[in-house]
Formats: structure tokens, sequence, C-alpha cells
């Protein structure tokens, strides 16, 4: 297997199966009912053809028992296809449900060290195009799998009981079309599956992104390069469709030839043991029509091979995102910290993976009850990085970050994200009210305990003027609310979760002057009471600090 490629065709296929394991009832009973309407069929051509021969009289056979088998399969028939498709669904769509639950399961506990180099379009496009071709693949690939299988073997078994001769010439042209050709197949193709994909991954990106940016690409004029940019991404998709459409006709063609070269084979052999003195109409007759059913579903080999190609370019990007290694270790018997008294940052080392220079050296801090601590320091020196430190989006390359004396690696991460509140430069806001927004972190919060975290940021008054009050939805990522409005809804935030130590990352960034100080006041009103640490390279943004520090060459220098 090509080294590329993160994963072999069989460990895919048993992580597939365990991921079926939950609905395997349900799909061995639609696999059932795929393999008996299938089997119907040659029943219903080979009834056709016995009763095509007893109406000529050259077998014994009663024609209205023949037309009654027929009947009969072709009930079998739409029975079979009708239970493959309800139940398959069913099952698959219960697999869909869960495969999107794991997959959440799997990103939330995920520090954003693990995914800062993932676009959000290429996480959006595996979440639901990748997992979406999964679930058809259990829907609508595993009966018709099993079908391309079967059905060559009964057909080999009629031919033998006809004559060896005929399941002679068929065995090699089964074996290729069933067995050896899909593997050629799958194999060839992954290549191509896997580009087609990636690359539809960085285009949802760019599209998203170019959503999100509208207001910025139409007033910088940005529009045309930005289209050129979409068209060139598009020109690669359509290349890697065209090769993937290349190898789906390819698929699709060369067993069409081996089905016409089995059909000649059998009039051939036919023709042989008439030459012979061997009297084989009848067998000749019945084989043609069963061979003409079970050929029908070998074309479906298609299909199958082009739907094994998606399912495992999918299933290769699904298991490479819910097997990322975390950033971060989790503690097997973690400790509660109690009440955040005493933070301590002792000789902390740390660089960003490919960097050789340090953005933290020997770094020491230590923070006490009532501290109200600034960090100051040019744009990209590394402030921010002591509180991710210290929300353990990282871990520190050496020495320790302690609470209340114990190793921050030691604390149940619950508790630490219940005890330590973030504000940061902007706001995000979900779809939703604005009453949800400020419970997100105390989601059973009573709307008087609401109301009284917005009066604290002061953000009360403003949403009494709006038409719903707290009901009032924010539309997508809170577009109806201004920078400082934002904001604000994080300081009500934190107020709800009244967490011990709040830390902020350049709060007022966003802001001009009137609306930081307006915050800032706000502020300073409503974490009196709390430890604080404030990053910000605005002087003007630290003012209310109680302390100050600079960090320089990645050490924290007092002020």
């Amino acid at each position: 297997m090509n080294k590329r490629f993160s994963y072999t065709i069989p460990q895919m296929t048993r992580r597939l199966l365990r991921i079926a394991a939950p609905v395997k009832g349900l799909l061995i009973i639609s696999t059932l009912a795929s393999i008996l309407g299938n089997l119907a069929q040659i029943g219903l051509m080979s009834s056709g053809a016995l009763l095509l021969l007893a109406s000529q009289k050259l077998i014994p056979a009663n024609p209205a028992l023949c037309a009654a088998a027929m009947a009969g399969c072709a009930v079998v028939i739409v029975a079979g296809r009708y239970t493959e498709g309800v139940i398959s669904h069913a099952g698959a769509y219960r697999l869909l449900a869960d495969m999107r639950i794991q997959l959440y399961r799997t990103l939330r506990p995920l520090a954003p060290a693990c995914l800062i180099d993932r676009e959000k379009g290429d996480i959006l496009s595996i979440a639901v195009s990748d997992i979406e071709t999964i679930e058809f693949f259990f829907a609508h690939t595993i009966g018709p799998l099993f079908t391309v299988i079967l059905l060559p073997c009964v057909t080999l078994l009629l031919a033998l009981h006809f004559h060896p001769l005929f399941a002679a010439v068929l065995l090699p042209v089964y074996l290729v079309v069933s067995l050896l050709f899909p593997l050629i197949a799958v194999r060839s193709g992954r290549k191509v599956g896997m580009e087609y994909r990636q690359r539809l991954g960085a285009l949802k990106s760019m599209v998203l992104e170019s959503v999100y940016g509208l207001r910025d690409i139409q007033i910088f004029g940005w529009g045309p390069r930005r289209l050129e940019q979409i068209l060139r991404q598009n020109q690669q998709i359509n290349r890697s469709a065209h090769g993937l459409t290349l190898h789906r006709q390819t698929v699709s063609s060369a067993p069409t030839f081996f089905i016409y070269l089995a059909r000649i084979l059998i009039l051939a052999v036919s023709s042989h043991l008439a030459a012979t003195g061997s009297d084989q109409v009848a067998g000749t007759v019945i084989l043609s029509f069963a061979a003409t059913a079970s050929f029908s579903s070998t074309q479906s080999l298609t299909m199958v091979v082009s739907n094994l190609l998606e399912t495992y370019a999918a299933a290769e990007r699904l298991f490479q995102l819910e097997d990322t290694p975390p950033a971060v270790s989790h503690p097997v018997s973690p400790k509660s910290c109690g009440p955040i008294r005493q933070v301590e940052f002792d000789r902390v080392n740390f660089s960003y993976t490919g960097q050789s220079k340090p953005v933290l050296d020997h770094f020491s801090l230590l923070l006490n009850p009532g501290d109200k601590l600034g960090i100051m320091g040019e744009s990209g020196i590394g402030k921010s990085t002591v509180l991710r430190l210290l929300l353990r989006f990282w871990e520190p390359d050496s020495g320790q970050i302690r609470i209340n004396g114990i190793p921050l690696e030691e604390i149940d991460p619950q508790e630490l994200r219940r005890r330590i509140a973030v504000l940061e430069q902007d706001t995000f806001l979900f779809q939703g009210t604005i009453a949800e927004n400020i419970a997100i972190g105390k989601p059973d919060a009573t709307l008087t305990e609401i109301q009284t975290a917005a009066r604290r940021a002061g953000l009360h008054d403003f949403i009494s003027t709006l038409p719903e009050g707290y009901d009032t939805p924010m539309g997508e990522m809170g577009s109806r609310l201004s920078g400082g409005e934002r904001q604000r809804v994080g300081i009500a935030r934190i107020m709800l979760l009244d967490p011990d130590l709040i830390v902020m990352d350049e709060p007022t960034s966003s802001l001009d002057i009137l609306r930081e100080k307006e915050l800032l006041y706000t502020l300073q009103k409503a974490c009196s009471d709390k430890m604080l640490l404030l990053v910000s390279h605005r002087p003007s943004t630290l003012t209310g600090c109680t302390r100050l520090i600079r960090l320089e060459h990645g050490k924290a220098v007092p002020v």
C-alpha cells in the first residue's frame, strides 16, 4: 500500500464494520433481502426459460406451474427490494446520527492546538459530506456487494449442473469480474478519490471564508480577485472529478466486455456440444436466461466499486480526524484544586511546532488573591500564549504551571473550566436568543440570574430596547450586535459563571477609545472581587491593573 495513506484497506474495512456493529441486525436483514430479491431474478428468468421450453414441448414441464413460479419470483423481487430499502435506510440513518455525535465528541476535548492546521471548511466537509458517503455505503452498497459475489456462484452451480464445460468457461470470467477487477479498481482509484475529496474540502473552506468575509471583500474591492481564486480552485476540483469519472467509466466498461464475452462463451459451448452430438438445448436456454439475470446484477459492479472508492476516501479523512492525538494529556485520577487562591508559572518554556526560537523562555509569574495583573508587550511576542497555556490549550515544553500548588496537568479539566473564565478580543455568539448566549456557561440559569449578569455587564438597558428583549434572536454569529455589545455579552457570561479567575486577551482591541473606556469601566466594577489576568498591547487597556509586567524575549520583566 502506498505509504502516503494513513490506513490500509483491511484496517478501514474492519473499522467500518465496528461502526456498523450497533445496527448489524438491520444490515443483515437488508442484505439478506437484497440477496433474496436478486436470487429471485434468476428464478424468474429460469422459470421463464422453462415456460418457453414447456410451451414448445421440449421438456416435460407444466406451463401453469412455470407461470406461477414466475409470479412468485416477481413478488419476492418486489418484497425484497422494498424490505432492503426500508431496513437499510433505517439502520444507515441511525449510523449517520451516531457518527456525527461521535465526531463532535472527538472534537470537543481536543485543544485548539490539534486543529490549528485544519481548515474549517475541510472539517465541515468531513462532518457532512464524508459521513453521508459512509452512510450511503451502508444503505446502498453492502447488499449489491454480496450480490455481485453470490449470484455468479449460483450461476456457476447451475452451469455445472448442465455441463462442466459451461462452468469451466464461465469461472475465469466471474473471477475476473467479481474478484480480481474490483480489487484492482479500488486500489488504483483510491488516490483519485482522496484527491477529489481533499480539494472539495479546500473549496468549501474558501467559499465559507468568502461568505463570512463578504463585507471586507466588498469594502476593499477584492471581489474579482477572490472570484478568480475560487475559479482556480474549482478548476482543480474539475480535473480531479474528471479523473474520477474516467476511472468510473473504465470500471463500468470493462465488466460489460467480460459479460458479453461470457454470453458468447455460452453459445460457443452450446455449439460445440451440439456438434459433438450432445443435446444441451434446454440447458443452454435456461443457463442463458439465468446468466442474463446474474449479469444484470454483476453490472452493478460499477456502482459498488465507485461507492467503495468514495467510502474509503471519506473514511480515511474521518479516521484521521478522529485519531488526531490530543495536544494535552488528561489526568487519570484528576484532582480538585478548590477555589483558586494562587496561580504560578515556574520557569516555563514553550515553542510552537516548527519554530526554533522559544516563545517563552524560563517564564515565571505569581498571581495571588486580589491581583489585577496586566501583561504588556508587542504583538506576536507571546502574551496570548501565557493564557493558552493556563487554559491547557498547549502543554509547556518544560517547567510547570501550578494552581494552589497543584500541577495544572493533574487538575480536573472540567473544574478548571468552571473556575477560570475567558474574555477574548472577539466574543463568539451562537445562533439562538441573547439569553441563551449569555447562559452558555450555565445552561440551567434562570431568567433572573441572566438579567442580573446582564446588569453587571452594563447590557440590560440595551437588551430592554430590543423588540423581543432577552428572547431576541442573535442571527448567525451574532450579526445583529456591534463589537462593544458582543464584548458585553462576553462579560455577562463571565458574571453568570462567577469564576475565581478571569483572563482577558485583548478585550478592547476592536473598540474605539470611547467604547474602550466604557467597557473598562464596566470591567472594573464587575471584576472588583476577582483575580484578573489581562493581556493587551494597549497601555490604556491596562490602566485598571494593580500590577504590570512586560514580556521581553520570553521572560517576565516587572514594570
